[in-house]
This record gives structure tokens, C-alpha cells and sequence, in this order.
């Protein structure tokens, strides 16, 4: 599994989260029953920390939102938001750019082209800060 796929696995977990109170253990366990996407033990890691810091994660996004508010994110855009403010503050290994660059093709591949440049300009401020 590359990379990018990891994080288009975690990416659909943290996705599925929002919309469930099922626990971290139970989204995991119903993704290893699902044949349509593949997931290993990064990709668990990485939904893992997203999760655990997710109101963190949601005051950073919030502080660099013009005009908006958390509420009114798509919430496709949001997990992806989530996914890369949590590997920029919390991955060392894991540059900005880099972190930026694989979550704008993620919203490039699951979100309308305004998303896209909502994510890259939020990301680009979180980025600045």
C-alpha cells in the first residue's frame, strides 16, 4: 500500500466517523470487513490520531476559516481538512507541502473543484501560522 493510498484509507474511516458513534474499534473492524478499499496498520495509526485529536484538530481549522464556520464545511472537506492539519502538526516525518499536496488530490478525487481550493487555501494558512 503507498502513501497516498494509506491516507485515502484513513481518510474514509475519519470520513465515516462523522457520521457515526460507533467506536474507533468498530469503524475499523466493519472497514476490515469491506472488500472495496484496502487498509493496514498506518492507515488505522493515522485515523487513530486524527480521532483522538479531533476537537484540537477542528479549533486549528476554525482559527483559519474566513467567513465560515466548522458547521458549514462539507464534510468530506472537513475529514480531509482533519487528516492534514493532524500530519502537520503531529507527523515530523511529514513536511507541509507534502501533507498539503496529499490532501488536495484527495479532494480532487471526492470533492466538487471549489473544495478543492478551499482545502489547499485552508491548509496554505494552517501552513503560514
Amino acid at each position: 500500500m503507498t502513501r497516498h493510498q494509506m491516507r485515502e484509507a484513513a481518510f474514509m474511516l475519519t470520513f465515516e466517523r462523522i457520521f457515526t458513534t460507533d467506536s474507533v474499534e468498530e469503524i475499523v473492524d466493519t472497514a476490515k470487513e469491506c472488500d472495496s478499499f484496502e487498509i493496514n496498520d498506518q492507515a488505522i495509526a493515522l485515523f487513530r490520531g486524527v480521532d483522538e485529536h479531533r476537537e484540537e484538530l477542528d479549533g486549528i481549522i476554525a482559527k483559519h476559516l474566513k467567513n465560515w464556520s466548522i458547521g458549514r464545511i462539507s464534510k468530506v472537506s472537513l475529514a480531509v481538512l482533519r487528516i492534514a492539519v493532524y500530519e502537520m502538526k503531529y507527523c515530523d516525518d511529514i513536511s507541509d507541502e507534502i501533507a498539503i499536496s496529499e490532501a488536495v488530490k484527495i479532494a480532487q478525487t471526492y470533492t466538487l473543484k471549489d473544495d478543492v481550493t478551499f482545502v489547499n487555501g485552508v491548509l496554505a494558512s494552517v501552513s503560514r501560522a
